[in-house]
């Protein structure tokens, strides 16, 4: 009965366990498959992982064996290259040496045959001197023959003739002498009342007429010679301040109670006077005083220029002027030609030229209006290439003149055609002026062009503000500007100027370029 209850348990029993052994064997097959699947797909991915680090390890290969190669062709190129230099190197010192070998052997040849042409030379003067030695004793023998033979027929030795020959050539010397001496006598005593006169007239003349040559210095006199001290300043800054404002050169010495004011330019000279004169009086002197006073003085020098024009005008009974042209005839009283006073001359022209047309029954006025205005163009204050005839001419045609002394202005140096009668008598009056006695000087015009050029010279050079001529023409000063120009362009522009006058000016003696640069802070107090 046991058996009977246990026998149902058991067989489930049986039938569980079977089913789980089946379970658990389908669940292992499942597993089976699904782990080969899982082996299946992990060795697939072994193979492509090994397969693509063969690709890369291939790659690398490669690009490790392009990298070989390229060092490679790179150490044969260089390798080549530096063949390369090296021969060319050798083949042009072979070049070089093949040359020399050349010319030395040319020289060698031209020495030879210089050698041999020499030998030549000297045998041949060797024979010529033997050729000449025989020919000098044949000499000597054919002359003592043909003076034994002379002494023979004049029964004297040659020393005896030829003292008998000097003496008379001395004789007739002294005949001919004598008549010479009684001739010129007779002709200056047929003369000597002629030539008398001439010197009286001359004489006359130059002392009657008066004559207006423009020097170069002037003297300042002083009170004391206390205030010279003040003027030259502590460390000679005043005296310097001074002639870089005027462009003078001050020259301090032991003359008592005078200073000499020493320049070519009358402008710059009476406007130098004018401020010495100014700062004297007042007593302040410094610097700053020194550039005020000279720019006020500037502009009074001005309007004494226009003021010396209309007095011109009035004393020649001209009216109607252009203010300009007034202002240029003002400016002619501090201008010379030829070492004439300009405004003097131009007067006289104007009255010589006055005179002839009135004679002539022509317009005195118009020839005097000429005459005056005839050298405008020399007041120029900027270097022109035209003549001073032609550009006085421009400007009188801008400022409206009368064609007829237009005419007389261009044509006085006959540099274009007459076309009035005005313009002959105006060159026939500027001849008779200039010609007179003592009226006109070369070299003093030719000595102050010259310095006008050499100050025209500095001022070519860049960040050149001022240049001045001193000295006589022994010193150029040149003012630079302190923006422009720095501590070490300053010493290179005084060889540069230095070098361009020595190359193109010609002058006397040596001229000093001194460069100035100074620089300046100003502020104001209010």
């Amino acid at each position: 009965m046991t058996s009977t209850i246990f026998l149902p348990v058991i067989a489930a029993v049986v039938v569980l366990i079977t089913g789980l052994v089946l379970g658990y064997s389908s669940s292992a097959r499942r597993l089976e498959k699904r782990y080969a699947v899982r082996l299946d797909k992990a060795r697939e991915r072994d193979a492509a992982l090994l397969n693509e680090a063969k690709k890369e390890a291939e790659a690398i290969k490669k690009e490790e064996v392009l990298r070989a190669e390229e060092r490679f062709v790179e150490l044969k190129t260089r390798h080549e290259e530096s063949i390369n230099a090296r021969n060319r190197k050798l083949n042009e010192a072979e070049k070089k040496l093949r040359i020399q070998r050349e010319k030395l052997s040319a020289e060698i040849q031209q020495q030879k045959q210089e050698k041999r042409e020499l030998e030549r030379l000297e045998a041949a003067y060797k024979d010529g001197l033997r050729g000449l030695e025989l020919r000098r004793a044949e000499l000597d023998k054919a002359l003592r023959a043909h003076v034994e033979g002379l002494e023979k027929i004049s029964g004297l030795t040659a020393e005896s003739a030829t003292q008998q020959l000097m003496k008379s050539l001395q004789e007739e010397a002294n005949k001919r002498a004598m008549t010479h001496i009684q001739e010129v006598i007779e002709q200056a005593a047929l003369t000597a009342e002629m030539e008398a006169k001439k010197l009286v007239i001359k004489a006359v003349q130059r002392i009657g007429v008066k004559q207006a040559v423009e020097h170069a210095v002037s003297v300042f006199a002083i009170g004391s010679d206390d205030m010279k001290g003040r003027i030259i300043g502590r460390e000679g800054r005043n005296i310097r301040a001074f002639e870089a404002a005027t462009g003078v050169e001050l020259i301090v010495d032991d003359t008592p109670e005078a200073i000499v004011i020493s320049c070519f330019d009358a402008v710059r000279r009476e406007i130098a006077r004018l401020s010495l004169q100014r700062l004297v009086a007042d007593g302040r002197i410094h610097p700053a005083r020194i550039e005020e006073v000279v720019e006020k003085m500037r502009r009074q020098l001005e309007e004494k220029i226009v003021e010396t024009g209309k007095h011109t005008m009035v004393l020649l009974g001209i009216y109607d002027l252009h203010p300009e042209l007034i202002k240029i005839v003002g400016k002619m009283r501090y201008r010379s030609s030829y070492g004439q006073n300009l405004l003097q001359h131009a007067r006289e022209v104007a009255k010589l030229a006055a005179v002839m047309a009135a004679e002539l029954g022509l317009d005195a006025k118009l020839a005097k209006r000429a005459g005056l205005l005839h050298d405008i163009g020399k007041v120029s204050d900027t270097e022109s290439e035209l003549s001073h005839a032609i550009l006085g001419m421009q400007w009188a045609e801008r400022y409206k003149e009368n064609p007829e002394v237009v005419n007389a202005i261009g044509a006085h140096h006959d540099e274009i055609e007459m076309t009035s009668l005005i313009s002959p008598i105006v060159q026939v009056a500027d001849g008779i002026s200039g010609a007179r006695p003592g009226a006109r000087r070369q070299i003093l015009e030719s000595y102050i062009q010259r310095l006008k050029d050499l100050e025209n010279l500095a001022l070519g050079f860049e960040g050149v503000y001022k240049s001045y001529a001193i000295q006589a023409g022994r010193e150029l000063r040149v003012l630079v500007e302190s923006e422009k120009v720095d501590d070490k362009r300053a010493s290179a522009l005084s060889f540069e100027i230095s070098q361009k006058i020595q190359n193109e000016m010609a002058y006397p003696g040596q001229v000093r370029v001194t460069v100035i640069r100074e620089t300046r802070a100003v502020s104001l107090a209010k």
